[in-house]
């Protein structure tokens, strides 16, 4: 890596953004702010993700040595929560255009790769919904920022997990060249094994288990799986402060910077 990506790097993975935003968005439900709190002074008082690590991620099958891989890139989603009027907490999810060049038609979090401008992977994750699904940034509040996936093209995905404290505040406005449909789901679905299956996929010239979830609502049926399933099963772990009824693999991490770069 040439030595005038490391401020960038110095950006993307700096602490100050690992806390509330300082947005202007409404007061959370009581039950959004419990779960909040809950999940900061965790981060606050944890001094490593160790604890954290075996839950979701594009993995490699538990036979196979999780192999070290070079990043080819960086990108954000975000993992955007609220909670409908029952008191379920659920997670906005969009239905990719079937014109994109790349994973057409898949199920995916709002997101994209890191531009030069963007101050942090939070403004990334922010700027990409806005463009995406029309998502004003004001209306999310960053809780945390977790650690890392690897995606099978070789990008470092941040996943950032943000409070979108009133639903009805969002009205959406889809770039239709990007994004066909835009729907949420429940976030504990990610934690549960129903509706849960595991195929053997190729990643990387590695052979491994990938997960996939179905869902339907409104008469529509999706299909979420891959790197987008790994990541909300890790982000509703992590959130809702509970492990998946299933068991979660290792996962393959990209190889550390040179101490030269």
């Amino acid at each position: 890596m040439a030595g005038a990506a490391r401020p960038l790097l110095s950006r993307l993975f700096a602490p100050n953004y690992i806390a509330m935003a300082a947005g202007h968005s409404p007061p959370p439900t009581r039950r959004l702010a419990h779960l909040t709190r809950h999940l900061l002074a965790s981060s606050s008082s944890s001094s490593s993700s160790d604890e954290l690590s075996s839950v979701g991620a594009p993995a490699a099958a538990a036979a196979t040595p999780a192999r070290a891989t070079a990043s080819k890139g960086f990108a954000a989603v975000l993992v955007c929560i609220f909670q409908d009027p029952r008191g379920d907490t659920r997670v906005l999810l969009t239905k990719r255009a079937s014109s994109l060049n790349s994973h057409s038609g898949e199920v995916s979090l709002p997101g994209g790769k890191v531009e030069d401008g963007d101050a942090d992977v939070k403004t990334t994750a922010l700027r990409e919904a806005e463009e995406e699904i029309g998502l004003d940034p004001a209306l999310v509040s960053v809780v945390t920022v977790l650690e890392p996936f690897l995606s099978k093209n070789g990008l470092d995905v941040t996943p950032v997990i943000g409070i979108l404290s009133d639903r009805s505040l969002f009205n959406p406005v889809l770039n239709k060249d990007e994004v066909e449909d835009i729907f949420d789901a429940p976030l504990e679905m990610f934690l549960k094994d129903d509706n849960r299956t595991t195929r053997q996929r190729d990643w990387m010239g590695m052979t491994i288990p990938v997960q996939f979830f179905h869902y339907e609502t409104e008469g529509k049926k999706y299909v979420i799986w891959g790197l987008t399933a790994h990541i909300l099963t890790r982000a509703a772990a992590v959130f809702l402060q509970r492990q998946p009824s299933f068991a979660e693999l290792p996962r393959p991490k990209s190889a550390p910077l040179s101490s030269k770069h």
